[in-house]
């Protein structure tokens, strides 16, 4: 059985009731989580594992290869045991600020630059994004900033739901929504969107009419709204090879 997986829909749940369903070596496999597995360019949730007994387990590491797996210090639980897990906030709450940014600057890129977006990578203080484009200059950064922060201060709200693929790619725009990214076995999408200019859908989310100013498929945590993820700053940028260029960048 397969964890259920709380962080998909409950993003702001710091803890949760479970129990644990089998253990291999430091790995507990649990029958629900909140604890985001790596991945999509976001890093693994930390945090504790512990029993009304006072048995307690730091998370160090979690990951997604069929059932979600947290890998614990210590001897594991025992299949059976039923623990209450607790996320480090602050990193979690980092990763949902850093990951909705990095949705507004793949948008931004790509309906200013025809620049789509080819990688990113998440941290809990710094973030960046591969782009296809030739080269920014100086000037492009900033004006990329000055954007990025007015999309911050409109708030705009955040919202994620699950589409059937097909569905989804015969209504949805490929180039922004990404889904041919995807593997093929995927056939559920969940799709990240942020509202447009009113701050509200021009339709019901995820109806073919509804204009938001983006619209993803991402299995990642966000923020429900862009003004949590505060001053937006364009740290530098780099070559990645022929015609694809890094973009840094820091939330204050």
């Amino acid at each position: 059985m397969s964890s259920e997986p709380l962080y998909l829909e409950e993003t702001t749940r710091r803890s949760f009731e479970a129990t644990v369903d089998s253990v291999a070596g430091d790995r507990v496999v649990l029958d629900r989580t909140c604890f985001y597995p790596t991945g999509g360019g976001q890093p693994h949730d930390t945090g504790t594992l512990r029993t009304d007994e006072g048995a307690e387990w730091r998370v160090t590491e979690v990951t997604k290869k069929g059932d979600v797996l947290h890998t614990v210090d210590g001897d594991p639980p025992n299949p059976g045991t039923v623990v209450t897990g607790e996320l480090d906030w602050e990193r979690r709450f980092a990763h949902m600020r850093y990951h909705t940014a990095q949705h507004l600057l793949s948008a931004v890129l790509l309906a200013e630059y025809d620049a789509e977006t080819t990688g990113n990578q998440l941290y809990d203080d710094h973030a960046h994004l591969d782009c296809a484009y030739d080269r920014f200059e100086a000037s492009d950064l900033n004006a990329i900033e000055r954007r990025m922060n007015a999309l911050v201060a409109d708030a705009r709200g955040v919202e994620w739901y699950t589409m059937d693929r097909e569905a989804a790619e015969a209504s949805l725009d490929e180039s922004r929504t990404r889904i041919h990214l995807l593997p093929d076995s995927i056939t559920e999408v969940r799709i990240v969107e942020i509202a447009g200019e009113d701050g509200v859908d021009d339709g019901e989310a995820g109806e073919a009419g509804a204009d938001p100013f983006d619209r993803t498929a991402c299995a990642g945590t966000h923020v429900a709204n862009t003004a949590d993820v505060g001053d937006v700053e364009i740290t530098g940028r780099r070559t990645q090879g022929a015609e694809e260029e890094r973009v840094e960048f820091v939330l204050r």
